[in-house]
């Protein structure tokens, strides 16, 4: 059984497409150990207390410098004996060094077909923007692993949502949750505790 602690910002969509999909069996061989925030009043927490899943907030703004909040987070994931951490919305850069102690073994969810509308800045609202300014016929969403970069980690997972001429930033990124993020997030983990998954020469494998 997989031990996975997943990392949000917010209301925890991604969160709950990956507690539904654990519970209704489409995941198997994992468990969501641990929720942890970088706000103390983010839904996701209120998500994982109605699942007993416990939840927890670790802000950097709590610590004096990175290294405290790079510590902090390294203790949480060990006290739950994470192997893997997902990231499902999370806000907040993640140390190099909790990088590199969990080096593949860290996934993110992005909202966009990566390389197209990633890198700094690329969060939230700002990528459907940026998708609806350029004229995109086609968006989507990627699951990858996390490295030192932005969003530069090895591809696991895409799936492509059509852009509609009337969408608006927020109807985008509602249909791009609904029909892309819910689906591919859960998969991938889904793979990875399966041991379907793995990386050569920097790129994924999935093993049919």
């Amino acid at each position: 059984m997989l031990n996975v602690v997943v990392l949000v910002s917010g209301g925890g969509t991604n969160l709950q497409a990956l507690i539904d999909s654990i519970d209704n069996g489409n995941v198997t061989n994992a468990v969501i150990k641990a929720v942890i925030s970088n706000k103390k009043d983010a839904y996701a927490l209120e998500r994982a207390k109605k699942h007993g899943i416990d939840g927890i907030c670790i802000s950097p703004k709590d610590y004096k410098s990175r290294e405290e909040f790079a510590d902090a987070m390294l203790l949480a994931l060990s006290d739950y004996d994470a192997e893997l951490i997902v990231l499902a919305g999370y806000l907040v850069i993640v140390p190099e060094k909790v990088i590199k102690e969990y080096a593949g073994r860290i996934i993110n969810i992005h909202p966009s077909l990566i390389p197209s509308h990633c890198g700094d800045g690329y969060y939230g609202l700002h990528v459907h923007e940026s998708v609806l300014n350029r004229g995109n016929k086609v968006t989507g969403a990627t699951v990858h692993f996390v490295d030192e970069g932005t969003d530069t980690g090895p591809i696991i997972l895409q799936k492509a949502v059509e852009v509609m001429e009337d969408d608006t930033p927020q109807t985008l990124q509602k249909r791009v949750m609904e029909q892309a993020e819910w689906h591919i997030l859960p998969k991938a983990v889904d793979l990875i505790a399966n041991n379907k998954v793995y990386i050569e020469n920097n790129l994924v494998k999935i093993i049919k």
